[in-house]
């Protein structure tokens, strides 16, 4: 028997539509929190073993027996809109590939569901329309995207199955790169899976999208329960700076009739209505935040500042926390980390253990930030290559580019910070360690004053 041909290929992009910069070409190309651009078999085996979605269903594809063919896999940092001339390049090189391939049985994309171009607001309704275009009708095309995904009526059309990750923080991409294989699979042995798709008519900040505990924990916890029943369901808690007409959470449902996949989201459309007025979207005030890190308390303080997220298209070097921190006389706070390669060359410049005066952060052009200037101590030095240890992004290397660990020498605060040379966001303890600051150290001796400042 002839093993099924199946290209995969990826392209992920988290649009801010407010953000300052685009992601062109060679932001797809560079590495940073993920791999640079990959081609060709690269797209395997530089993946492998990594909790990213094209990995698992990689693997999971190789264990079915699978012929794959892989195409490219690529993603850039969250920021403003993708360029035209890099969609259209990475689109582009994918459509070439499958066309050079030869007859196919099938199609794996790994997207992430918040795209937005210089000239298209659904970037993957896009790029899945011109895949369907190329393909054609009979070939199934299955697609992973984020929970963030702003999933669209267009996406729908064009894919045969979406399979979208379930927690926040993000474990499961592997998994649901994985899960779309069982669901290939049955398209494979011609089966008919009818889809239905529903929008929920508020927004969900992303401070707000935990899923670990409820409401979403008991929404998410449905859906084993309706697999078991036939149906495929998932949700997508949306993204919204990603700022487009369908903007927004959405539940998608496939089964072997219409009448079931139906009932499926208007179900979990249902529990959306019920549950609006139990999403916690509380903020912290600055002033309320540095009070917080006073209280006595037997673990470190994590402070997330939301605002600033680069996971989230935010510049990473806004000082409005960390001025407040400053202000506040707060002690043994470890921060990071800071988009700055201007201040990170200078530390290497001084040396380990040196002191130098410098600037820190709002460098981007934020309007009303300005820098924190001062005297900073280089604690420790790094080329930036620093693996992963965490479950979310195990197996992988953050690519900082020159980085260093600082003291800000301050009188009346003690504050170190992690500084880079290239945006990634702070998911990960190694992104610490690797400098040799542990943050459960950031505690031993006062309980009242230890503080940890996500930006």
């Amino acid at each position: 028997m002839t093993r099924p041909r199946i290209a995969i290929a990826g392209l992920q992009h988290e649009t801010n539509c407010h953000g300052l910069t685009q992601a062109g070409l060679a932001e797809f190309e560079m590495a940073d929190s993920w791999p640079g651009m990959l081609h060709g078999q690269k797209v395997i085996t530089q993946t492998r073993g990594m909790n990213l979605p094209i990995a698992g269903f990689a693997n999971a594809a190789e264990i079915a027996g699978y012929e794959i063919i892989p195409i490219l896999w690529c993603a850039a940092e969250p920021s403003a809109h993708v360029t035209d001339h890099a969609f259209e390049t990475i689109s582009g090189m994918i459509l070439d590939a499958l066309r050079a391939a030869g007859p196919l049985d099938g199609v794996y994309l790994d997207l992430h569901g918040a795209m937005v171009t210089e000239s298209f607001a659904d970037g993957e309704g896009e790029l899945l329309r011109r895949v369907r275009a190329q393909i054609g009708e009979d070939i199934p095309l299955v697609a992973s995207l984020d929970l963030h995904a702003n999933v669209s009526a267009e996406m729908c059309a064009h894919a045969d199955y979406l399979a979208i990750f379930r927690t926040y923080p993000h474990l499961d991409m592997a998994e649901t790169g994985a899960r779309c294989q069982p669901v290939l699979a049955r398209l494979l042995r011609g089966e008919v899976l009818h889809k239905a798709l529903r929008t929920v008519p508020y927004l969900i900040p992303l401070h707000a999208q935990y899923t670990g505990s409820p409401p979403f924990s008991t929404l998410y916890g449905s859906l084993p329960d309706l697999q078991q029943q036939g149906v495929e369901a998932d949700i997508a808690l949306g993204f919204t700076a990603a700022d487009f007409p369908d903007t927004g959470p959405s539940c998608v449902a496939y089964a072997k009739t219409a009448a079931q996949a139906e009932a499926a989201v208007d179900t979990i459309l249902s529990h959306f209505l019920a549950m609006e007025g139990r999403i916690d979207r509380t903020l912290l005030s600055l002033d309320a935040a540095v009070q917080l890190s006073h209280q006595q308390r037997e673990k470190p303080l994590i402070l997330a500042d939301v605002q600033d997220n680069p996971g989230a298209g935010g510049t990473s070097d806004t000082t409005g926390l960390l001025r407040a921190l400053i202000d506040g006389k707060c002690r043994k706070v470890l921060s990071g980390m800071f988009h700055d390669p201007e201040l990170a060359q200078k530390a290497h410049a001084a040396g380990s253990s040196a002191r130098f005066k410098g600037e820190l952060g709002s460098k981007s052009g934020v309007p009303g930030q300005t820098p924190v200037t001062g005297l900073f101590e280089v604690l420790s030095l790094s080329d930036g290559d620093c693996p992963y240890t965490g479950e979310m992004y195990g197996g992988g290397i953050a690519t900082l580019g020159k980085s260093a660990a600082l003291r800000i020498v301050d009188a009346d605060a003690q504050i170190d910070v992690v500084v880079t040379s290239i945006r990634n966001q702070c998911l990960d303890l190694a992104h610490f360690t690797h400098f040799g600051l542990d943050p459960a150290d950031y505690n031993p001796h006062f309980p009242s004053k230890a503080l940890i400042s996500l930006s």
